[in-house]
């Protein structure tokens, strides 16, 4: 395959990621759930650094929700499934 081919062909591949349907994994605020516990869960299943997994702790604590993730639907819902399991309130919507 020439190089101009392989070019054009991964431009067509990040086109198709752009255009593809995006949605958030929002994490709602309870009054259950510890810090640490939160914490733990967005580094482990959210692939967080733990500054990023506090900050969101925050967000979520002070505001009622977060916006902990984005993308598409079919990569988030484990993600959502995983955090269910773990007692957090999470949901999908569609991005913005």
């Amino acid at each position: 395959m020439k190089v101009q081919e392989q070019i054009q062909e991964k431009e067509s591949i990040e086109v198709e990621e752009l255009s593809a349907d995006l949605y958030s994994l929002l994490l709602y605020n309870d009054d259950f759930n510890t810090f640490d516990h939160v914490i733990e869960c967005l580094i482990q299943i959210c692939n967080h650094e733990p500054i990023q997994a506090e900050q969101c702790a925050y967000l979520v604590h002070y505001t009622g929700k977060a916006d902990i993730k984005h993308g598409v639907f079919d990569e988030l819902q484990p993600c959502k499934q995983a955090l269910l399991d773990k007692g957090l309130s999470v949901v999908i919507e569609k991005a913005n």
